[in-house]
């Protein structure tokens, strides 16, 4: 498997990969969905060099995460906003916040909460079956092969899933502390 060549694999991780597999562009679209659109914003409070910067907004045009749209005239400038493409990601930037404030919490606890609009309450996000509802941990789950896999390929070896109780999908899940 070649790096510049992910997105051509029959994996959908790797072909992800392909676009948002680095650091800055992680911390990017952590800041879209913080409201952040301005290529000034995002060099202040990333610290990026303009040309990094430049090339990773570009990738995620090219790649129909972002849309670049004119705010002023004279001069030309633009801002940076999530497409539906984009909006997809973000149970990934919070999965990915979540394991930093469960693992890398600084000295203090998490440097962020995240509360709900509609409840009120501060939240941790989880990953639910679409189908029954229940949490997902990945020693419930199975991978099979689907129907863009590499004919031929070895799936994976994983042990058979457990037998967990079904929860109803509207029943709230317990917070792990």
């Amino acid at each position: 498997m070649q790096w510049n060549k992910l997105d051509q694999e029959p994996c959908s991780l790797s072909r992800t990969l392909s676009v948002i597999g680095d650091r800055w562009t992680l911390l990017i679209l952590r800041d879209c969905f913080r409201k952040v659109r301005r290529f000034d914003d995002f060099q202040e409070r990333l610290g990026i060099g303009r040309p990094v910067l430049a090339d990773r907004l570009q990738k995620l045009v090219d790649n129909s995460v972002l849309l670049k749209a004119a705010y002023q005239d004279r001069p030309m400038r633009y801002e940076y906003r999530l497409t539906q493409k984009g909006l997809d990601l973000y149970p990934v930037i919070m999965s990915m916040n979540c394991w930093g404030d469960r693992y890398m919490p600084g000295k203090k606890g998490p440097p962020h909460l995240y509360r709900h609009v509609t409840c009120g309450h501060t939240f941790e996000p989880v990953q639910i079956c679409s189908e029954c509802g229940e949490e997902l941990d990945p020693r419930g789950v199975h991978v099979e092969a689907g129907p863009g896999a590499r004919d031929g390929a070895p799936m994976p070896v994983v042990d058979p899933p457990l037998k967990t109780a079904r929860q109803k999908p509207k029943q709230r899940l317990k917070r792990r502390t």
